[in-house]
């Protein structure tokens, strides 16, 4: 008699539900919630780090956890510049700054914050160098050799 059990059935969570693929709808505006308030705070409220002092910092995402007592913020200093600095300044501040946050925002649980720095700037800026490369400029010009043998051969 077969087991009628959900072990080992890829793309199945417990209960016979999927596995959601990613961030639930009720996530993203969590993030987003927490994203703005966030960008708020660390542009109002005074943080005594000496690694935040005059740093101008851009909160680029917020993830936040199924639960939503978690959240890892992404930060973009302002130029790149002590970015690792920063990061370890907020997260030294963290404490103080969800203290703030759940004074502004209206969820069941305030979420414990990690803030890490955001790499897609870094990634876009090489992949813009990369493109720049002349000789990768001379293969984006030429003409794919393939796709002009493919037409030539099905007249």
């Amino acid at each position: 008699m077969p087991s009628h059990s959900q072990k080992g059935r890829p793309g199945k969570g417990g209960r016979g539900r999927p596995e959601p693929a990613g961030p639930t709808q009720r996530q993203l505006k969590a993030g987003e919630l927490v994203r703005h308030a966030l960008a708020e705070i660390l542009r109002e409220e005074p943080l005594h780090d000496p690694a935040l002092l005059n740093a101008s910092i851009t909160v680029t995402e917020a993830r936040v956890s199924p639960d939503l007592r978690h959240a890892t913020v992404f930060v973009e200093p302002l130029g790149g510049r002590n970015a690792g600095e920063i990061v370890e300044g907020l997260n030294r501040v963290s404490r103080y700054i969800r203290g703030v946050l759940g004074r502004t925002i209206e969820l069941k649980f305030t979420p414990d914050l990690r803030f890490v720095h955001d790499q897609s700037f870094d990634a876009a800026l090489a992949m813009n160098r990369l493109f720049d490369n002349p000789v990768v400029q001379r293969d984006l010009a030429a003409p794919d050799d393939e796709e002009t043998g493919a037409e030539d051969g099905d007249h």
